[in-house]
């Protein structure tokens, strides 16, 4: 090889000498990180599946077939209850759960409803027995990514429902986060908002017009979500999203912002509209709890913040000042409640 070099720079001046040198040097060198590239195998990640199962001749049986096949793709941990698996889900780690629904601690559809609360991001393939298939088949309709009827499956079908219910969980996701609607109320939600929020805020700052952000929160959802359950809690989500639909137009951008908050971004050049608004709210509000056989009692506060398009700030910004205002709110409806209680 260095003959063949020497060859080269005889035979060409002494700038391209060195541009041919360069250029065979960089060829040897690709060559040889590709043959080495070659030489190391691709290793696939590791999927970490959560078995809960409390019969030991299953969870056996599916080890076993997650072992002949898997080819070390996929590693299983086995509970053998809920309190075990909700604990170990929190801790994270787990791509896909395998949920026995009849456990110790938890019986029938419950037992997915509870898991798919507690770990929301997770996808989830039920095992089902002959007997409760139909069970198996509302937890799919609920949000379970797959079902399969023990003893009716083998190796490589059990692995393509683990992999598919991967893939289909995370593809949902993905459009998910893609979408500007809030799955529970149909309001917008956070990327809605963000994205039509900064679109108000440009055309404000242009027709020099003042908009106003108004901050919401549904008092004590934690209350209703312990004693009432998680249902309860997102009825009341519900409700409240509906109230707010009601109070405000179609022009206005009324959004979720997550949990139990809510923004309303609205026109600010008729002040004494949203004091009208903000009083008809407090009577929906009202209304809504006069009607009877109710569980619990919808209860909102809110804060409010002002964009000045002469004044430099951001949509995150304002709505942190709102927030602030809400809290405020919150804290003063709270001292008279306490107040009243006293005398």
């Amino acid at each position: 090889m260095h003959r063949d070099l020497c060859a080269v720079a005889g035979r060409v001046t002494p700038w391209r000498r060195q541009v041919e040198l360069f250029c065979i040097l960089v060829a040897f060198l690709g060559t040889m990180s590709l043959d080495a590239l070659n030489e190391t195998p691709i290793q696939e990640p590791v999927t970490q599946v959560l078995l809960v199962e409390d019969d030991l001749a299953d969870a056996y049986m599916l080890r076993r077939l997650v072992e002949k096949e898997g080819g070390g793709i996929f590693r299983l941990e086995q509970v053998d209850r809920l309190s075990a698996a909700l604990d170990r889900l929190s801790r994270g780690g787990i791509s896909c759960v395998l949920l026995d629904l009849n456990l110790p601690d938890s019986f029938g559809f419950a037992t997915f409803k509870k898991v798919s609360q507690h770990a929301p991001g997770i996808p989830v393939v039920v095992l089902s027995g002959l007997n409760d298939q139909r069970i198996a088949v509302r937890t799919v309709r609920e949000g379970a990514q797959d079902y399969l009827v023990k003893g009716d499956f083998d190796s490589p079908l059990l692995l393509r429902a683990i992999r598919y219910a991967i893939e289909r969980h995370y593809t949902q996701e993905h459009w998910r986060n893609l979408s500007y609607e809030d799955d529970l109320t149909s309001l917008y939600n956070r990327r809605g908002l963000m994205a039509l929020g900064e679109q108000q805020l440009r055309l404000a700052r242009r027709k020099k017009e003042k908009l106003l952000i108004l901050f919401v929160d549904l008092d004590d959802l934690k209350k209703i979500n312990d004693a009432q359950g998680h249902d309860a809690g997102n009825q009341a989500i519900m409700e409240a999203a509906e109230l707010l639909k009601k109070c405000f137009r179609e022009s206005d951008v009324v959004a979720r912002l997550g949990g139990d908050e809510f923004i309303v971004l609205l026109d600010a050049t008729d002040r004494a509209r949203f004091a009208e608004l903000a009083d008809r709210l407090e009577e929906h509000v009202a209304t809504t709890n006069r009607q009877p056989s109710r569980d619990y009692q919808l209860s909102l506060s809110f804060g409010t913040a002002e964009f000045d398009p002469d004044v430099p700030g951001t949509l995150e910004e304002l709505i942190k000042k709102a927030d602030m205002a809400m809290y405020a709110a919150k804290r003063r409806k709270k001292e008279a409640i306490a107040a009243g209680g006293e005398r």
